[in-house]
Protein backbone atom coordinates (compact mmCIF):
# COMPACT_ATOMS: atom_id res chain seq x y z
CA UNK A 1 0.00 0.00 0.00
CA UNK A 2 1.11 3.66 -0.91
CA UNK A 3 1.83 5.96 1.73
CA UNK A 4 0.43 9.91 2.15
CA UNK A 5 1.08 11.78 -0.59
CA UNK A 6 3.69 14.57 -1.07
CA UNK A 7 2.55 17.65 0.59
CA UNK A 8 4.01 19.90 -2.05
CA UNK A 9 5.02 20.25 -5.72
CA UNK A 10 7.19 22.32 -7.33
CA UNK A 11 5.74 24.47 -10.27
CA UNK A 12 7.46 27.12 -12.19
CA UNK A 13 10.04 28.23 -9.28
CA UNK A 14 7.65 27.79 -6.61
CA UNK A 15 6.85 25.14 -4.06
CA UNK A 16 3.43 25.25 -3.46
CA UNK A 17 0.62 22.90 -1.69
CA UNK A 18 0.61 19.87 -3.66
CA UNK A 19 -3.17 20.14 -2.88
CA UNK A 20 -3.79 23.73 -4.36
CA UNK A 21 -4.52 24.40 -7.96
CA UNK A 22 -1.49 24.68 -10.09
CA UNK A 23 -1.88 23.96 -13.41
CA UNK A 24 -4.66 26.19 -16.31
CA UNK A 25 -6.75 23.49 -18.12
CA UNK A 26 -5.70 25.08 -21.69
CA UNK A 27 -1.79 23.40 -21.03
CA UNK A 28 -1.56 21.40 -23.72
CA UNK A 29 0.43 18.76 -21.80
CA UNK A 30 -3.13 18.25 -19.77
CA UNK A 31 -4.77 18.45 -23.43
CA UNK A 32 -2.64 16.82 -25.66
CA UNK A 33 0.40 14.98 -23.46
CA UNK A 34 2.45 17.43 -25.36
CA UNK A 35 4.76 16.94 -23.11
CA UNK A 36 8.17 14.80 -21.51
CA UNK A 37 9.33 13.82 -18.29
CA UNK A 38 11.52 12.27 -16.41
CA UNK A 39 12.19 10.34 -12.78
CA UNK A 40 15.46 9.89 -11.17
CA UNK A 41 16.36 9.03 -7.59
CA UNK A 42 17.96 10.96 -4.45
CA UNK A 43 19.12 9.41 -1.46
CA UNK A 44 20.06 11.90 0.95
CA UNK A 45 19.86 14.77 -0.58
CA UNK A 46 22.36 13.52 -3.65
CA UNK A 47 20.33 13.15 -7.22
CA UNK A 48 21.62 9.76 -9.17
CA UNK A 49 22.52 10.53 -12.36
CA UNK A 50 21.07 14.27 -12.81
CA UNK A 51 23.05 15.06 -15.33
CA UNK A 52 21.84 12.54 -17.92
CA UNK A 53 18.64 12.79 -16.77
CA UNK A 54 18.64 16.36 -18.36
CA UNK A 55 20.22 15.81 -20.90
CA UNK A 56 17.93 12.53 -22.03
CA UNK A 57 14.89 15.80 -20.91
CA UNK A 58 16.71 18.07 -23.21
CA UNK A 59 16.61 15.50 -26.39
CA UNK A 60 13.02 14.38 -25.96
CA UNK A 61 12.52 18.25 -25.90
CA UNK A 62 14.12 18.95 -29.11
CA UNK A 63 12.21 15.90 -30.22
CA UNK A 64 9.31 17.50 -29.45
CA UNK A 65 10.34 21.04 -30.76
CA UNK A 66 10.11 23.46 -28.24
CA UNK A 67 12.61 24.64 -26.01
CA UNK A 68 13.24 24.69 -22.45
CA UNK A 69 14.33 28.09 -20.56
CA UNK A 70 18.04 28.26 -20.80
CA UNK A 71 18.77 28.14 -17.43
CA UNK A 72 16.65 24.99 -17.06
CA UNK A 73 19.45 22.78 -15.56
CA UNK A 74 19.99 25.26 -12.71
CA UNK A 75 16.39 25.64 -12.11
CA UNK A 76 15.72 22.12 -11.91
CA UNK A 77 18.59 21.37 -9.62
CA UNK A 78 17.35 24.40 -7.17
CA UNK A 79 14.18 23.35 -7.27
CA UNK A 80 14.80 19.86 -6.55
CA UNK A 81 16.62 20.55 -3.27
CA UNK A 82 13.76 22.94 -2.55
CA UNK A 83 11.45 20.65 -2.94
CA UNK A 84 13.52 17.73 -1.42
CA UNK A 85 14.02 20.24 1.57
CA UNK A 86 10.18 21.21 2.12
CA UNK A 87 9.06 17.29 2.09
CA UNK A 88 12.00 16.19 4.93
CA UNK A 89 13.52 14.03 2.01
CA UNK A 90 17.26 15.95 1.94
CA UNK A 91 18.50 14.46 5.40
CA UNK A 92 20.52 11.24 5.80
CA UNK A 93 17.87 9.11 5.43
CA UNK A 94 15.56 10.50 2.93
CA UNK A 95 15.80 8.10 -0.29
CA UNK A 96 12.83 10.01 -2.98
CA UNK A 97 11.78 9.48 -5.89
CA UNK A 98 11.75 12.29 -8.41
CA UNK A 99 9.28 13.18 -11.09
CA UNK A 100 10.24 16.02 -13.66
CA UNK A 101 7.81 17.26 -15.80
CA UNK A 102 7.71 19.89 -18.98
CA UNK A 103 4.81 20.42 -20.61
CA UNK A 104 4.71 23.12 -23.99
CA UNK A 105 3.01 25.43 -21.97
CA UNK A 106 -0.36 26.98 -22.16
CA UNK A 107 -2.70 27.87 -25.49
CA UNK A 108 -6.37 28.84 -25.49
CA UNK A 109 -6.45 27.96 -29.00
CA UNK A 110 -7.64 24.59 -30.49
CA UNK A 111 -6.11 22.36 -32.64
CA UNK A 112 -2.78 20.16 -32.66
CA UNK A 113 -0.42 22.22 -34.08
CA UNK A 114 1.48 24.83 -31.45
CA UNK A 115 1.60 28.05 -32.92
CA UNK A 116 4.71 29.13 -34.80
CA UNK A 117 4.68 33.11 -34.30
CA UNK A 118 4.28 32.63 -30.26
CA UNK A 119 6.25 31.99 -28.27
CA UNK A 120 4.78 29.78 -25.08
CA UNK A 121 6.65 28.77 -22.47
CA UNK A 122 6.74 25.68 -21.12
CA UNK A 123 5.37 24.35 -17.71
CA UNK A 124 8.04 22.90 -15.01
CA UNK A 125 7.03 20.94 -12.56
CA UNK A 126 8.81 18.83 -9.72
CA UNK A 127 7.31 15.94 -7.56
CA UNK A 128 8.88 13.93 -4.97
CA UNK A 129 7.69 11.15 -3.10
CA UNK A 130 9.46 9.01 -0.45
CA UNK A 131 10.72 5.79 -2.24
CA UNK A 132 9.14 2.60 -0.91
CA UNK A 133 11.16 -0.81 -0.99
CA UNK A 134 9.76 -3.32 -3.09
CA UNK A 135 7.19 -5.99 -1.87
CA UNK A 136 9.34 -8.88 -0.41
CA UNK A 137 8.40 -11.11 -2.44
CA UNK A 138 9.61 -9.60 -5.24
CA UNK A 139 13.00 -9.73 -4.56
CA UNK A 140 12.49 -12.96 -2.68
CA UNK A 141 10.71 -14.93 -5.67
CA UNK A 142 10.84 -12.13 -8.47
CA UNK A 143 8.36 -10.57 -10.74
CA UNK A 144 6.14 -12.23 -13.91
CA UNK A 145 5.90 -10.29 -17.11
CA UNK A 146 3.25 -11.25 -20.50
CA UNK A 147 3.56 -10.04 -23.17
CA UNK A 148 1.44 -6.80 -24.24
CA UNK A 149 -0.66 -6.88 -27.51
CA UNK A 150 0.82 -3.30 -28.06
CA UNK A 151 3.34 -3.75 -30.54
CA UNK A 152 6.24 -0.90 -30.62
CA UNK A 153 7.24 -0.17 -34.47
CA UNK A 154 11.17 1.02 -33.99
CA UNK A 155 10.74 3.39 -37.05
CA UNK A 156 8.52 5.57 -34.92
CA UNK A 157 10.48 8.58 -33.94
CA UNK A 158 7.92 8.57 -30.60
CA UNK A 159 9.15 5.61 -29.35
CA UNK A 160 13.02 7.38 -28.42
CA UNK A 161 11.09 10.11 -26.32
CA UNK A 162 9.94 10.06 -22.87
CA UNK A 163 6.47 11.79 -23.69
CA UNK A 164 3.73 12.24 -20.85
CA UNK A 165 1.63 10.48 -23.41
CA UNK A 166 1.27 7.42 -21.29
CA UNK A 167 -2.02 5.62 -22.47
CA UNK A 168 -0.01 2.79 -24.28
CA UNK A 169 1.72 1.98 -21.19
CA UNK A 170 -1.10 2.15 -18.75
CA UNK A 171 -3.02 -0.50 -21.25
CA UNK A 172 -0.24 -2.59 -21.01
CA UNK A 173 -0.23 -2.34 -17.16
CA UNK A 174 -4.06 -3.19 -17.00
CA UNK A 175 -3.46 -6.34 -19.72
CA UNK A 176 -0.52 -7.49 -17.21
CA UNK A 177 -3.46 -6.66 -13.81
CA UNK A 178 -5.82 -9.18 -15.93
CA UNK A 179 -3.52 -11.24 -16.81
CA UNK A 180 -1.96 -11.66 -12.64
CA UNK A 181 1.08 -10.13 -13.94
CA UNK A 182 3.44 -8.16 -12.41
CA UNK A 183 4.04 -6.08 -15.51
CA UNK A 184 4.03 -6.61 -19.20
CA UNK A 185 6.77 -5.96 -21.93
CA UNK A 186 6.64 -4.71 -25.41
CA UNK A 187 6.98 -6.53 -28.36
CA UNK A 188 8.56 -4.85 -31.72
CA UNK A 189 6.07 -5.47 -34.90
CA UNK A 190 8.45 -7.81 -35.85
CA UNK A 191 8.00 -9.87 -32.79
CA UNK A 192 11.31 -9.06 -30.79
CA UNK A 193 11.39 -8.18 -27.14
CA UNK A 194 11.30 -4.06 -26.46
CA UNK A 195 10.92 -3.19 -22.97
CA UNK A 196 8.85 -3.55 -19.94
CA UNK A 197 6.53 -0.56 -19.06
CA UNK A 198 8.53 1.20 -16.60
CA UNK A 199 11.88 -0.64 -16.78
CA UNK A 200 14.82 -1.97 -18.80
CA UNK A 201 14.80 -5.69 -19.88
CA UNK A 202 18.34 -7.73 -19.13
CA UNK A 203 18.83 -12.03 -20.10
CA UNK A 204 21.63 -13.48 -18.07
CA UNK A 205 22.50 -16.48 -20.90
CA UNK A 206 25.63 -18.61 -22.16
CA UNK A 207 26.52 -18.09 -25.26
CA UNK A 208 27.59 -20.80 -28.09
CA UNK A 209 31.22 -19.83 -27.30
CA UNK A 210 30.65 -20.85 -23.43
CA UNK A 211 30.81 -17.03 -22.39
CA UNK A 212 28.10 -15.69 -20.07
CA UNK A 213 26.55 -12.49 -21.50
CA UNK A 214 24.46 -9.75 -20.12
CA UNK A 215 22.05 -9.47 -23.07
CA UNK A 216 19.48 -6.55 -23.70
CA UNK A 217 17.39 -5.13 -26.71
CA UNK A 218 19.22 -2.74 -28.87
CA UNK A 219 18.13 1.05 -29.48
CA UNK A 220 17.04 -0.42 -32.57
CA UNK A 221 13.97 -2.00 -30.73
CA UNK A 222 12.01 0.99 -29.62
CA UNK A 223 13.48 1.09 -26.37
CA UNK A 224 14.33 4.39 -23.87
CA UNK A 225 17.93 4.55 -23.23
CA UNK A 226 17.69 4.18 -19.54
CA UNK A 227 20.48 5.73 -17.07
CA UNK A 228 20.27 2.20 -15.50
CA UNK A 229 20.45 0.62 -18.72
CA UNK A 230 23.78 2.54 -19.75
CA UNK A 231 25.09 1.83 -15.78
CA UNK A 232 24.53 -2.35 -16.39
CA UNK A 233 26.12 -2.40 -19.59
CA UNK A 234 29.50 -0.72 -17.98
CA UNK A 235 28.87 -2.60 -15.11
CA UNK A 236 29.19 -6.45 -16.98
CA UNK A 237 32.25 -5.52 -18.49
CA UNK A 238 33.66 -5.09 -14.92
CA UNK A 239 32.03 -7.67 -13.34
CA UNK A 240 33.02 -10.71 -16.40
CA UNK A 241 30.04 -10.87 -18.09
CA UNK A 242 30.03 -9.87 -21.21
CA UNK A 243 27.52 -6.81 -22.39
CA UNK A 244 25.59 -7.44 -25.58
CA UNK A 245 22.74 -5.45 -27.70
CA UNK A 246 20.71 -6.94 -30.26
CA UNK A 247 17.13 -8.29 -30.98
CA UNK A 248 15.94 -10.73 -28.79
CA UNK A 249 12.89 -13.07 -29.30
CA UNK A 250 10.77 -13.66 -26.26
CA UNK A 251 12.11 -17.47 -26.71
CA UNK A 252 15.33 -16.54 -25.68
CA UNK A 253 14.04 -14.83 -22.79
CA UNK A 254 11.91 -17.60 -22.08
CA UNK A 255 15.10 -19.66 -22.12
CA UNK A 256 17.56 -17.53 -20.09
CA UNK A 257 19.60 -18.32 -17.36
CA UNK A 258 18.29 -15.62 -15.24
CA UNK A 259 16.26 -12.18 -16.32
CA UNK A 260 15.91 -8.96 -14.76
CA UNK A 261 14.36 -5.27 -15.34
CA UNK A 262 16.08 -1.99 -14.53
CA UNK A 263 15.11 1.58 -13.71
CA UNK A 264 16.22 4.66 -12.06
CA UNK A 265 13.92 4.22 -9.13
CA UNK A 266 13.11 0.77 -8.55
CA UNK A 267 17.26 -0.51 -9.92
CA UNK A 268 17.34 -4.21 -10.63
CA UNK A 269 14.05 -6.47 -10.17
CA UNK A 270 14.37 -9.77 -10.65
CA UNK A 271 12.01 -11.59 -13.39
CA UNK A 272 11.48 -15.30 -12.89
CA UNK A 273 7.88 -15.91 -14.76
CA UNK A 274 7.12 -14.71 -18.61
CA UNK A 275 3.77 -15.74 -19.72
CA UNK A 276 3.21 -17.92 -16.93
CA UNK A 277 6.41 -20.21 -17.60
CA UNK A 278 9.31 -20.02 -15.07
CA UNK A 279 12.74 -18.86 -16.49
CA UNK A 280 15.93 -20.44 -15.33
CA UNK A 281 15.15 -21.96 -11.60
CA UNK A 282 11.73 -20.03 -11.16
CA UNK A 283 13.83 -17.95 -8.54
CA UNK A 284 16.11 -14.61 -8.40
CA UNK A 285 19.60 -15.79 -10.10
CA UNK A 286 23.01 -15.05 -8.33
CA UNK A 287 24.06 -12.16 -11.03
CA UNK A 288 20.38 -10.49 -10.37
CA UNK A 289 21.57 -10.38 -7.19
CA UNK A 290 24.56 -9.00 -7.24
CA UNK A 291 23.21 -6.46 -9.95
CA UNK A 292 20.77 -5.15 -7.42
CA UNK A 293 23.20 -4.68 -4.93
CA UNK A 294 25.89 -3.30 -6.87
CA UNK A 295 23.58 -0.69 -7.97
CA UNK A 296 21.87 -0.14 -4.73
CA UNK A 297 25.54 1.04 -3.87
CA UNK A 298 25.11 3.22 -6.64
CA UNK A 299 22.14 5.39 -5.15
CA UNK A 300 23.36 9.07 -2.61
CA UNK A 301 26.74 8.99 -3.91
CA UNK A 302 27.42 12.40 -5.25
Amino acid sequence: MSGPGPKYVWVDGQVLPADAPHLSVTDRGFQLGDGIFETLRAKAGHCTELPEHVARLHRSAAGLAFELPADVDVRLADGIARLLAAEGLDGPDGDASIRITASRGVWASRGLLPPRDVHLTPTLVIQAWPVEPPPAGHLEHGISLVASAVRRDPQNPIATLKTTSRIDYVYARIEARRAGADDAIFLTITGHLSEATTANIFLVRTAADDVLELATPSLDCAILAGTTRSWLLRWAESVGLRPVEGWLTPDELAAAHEAFVSSSVAGILPVTRFNGHPIGSGLPGPWTRRARADREAVFGQG
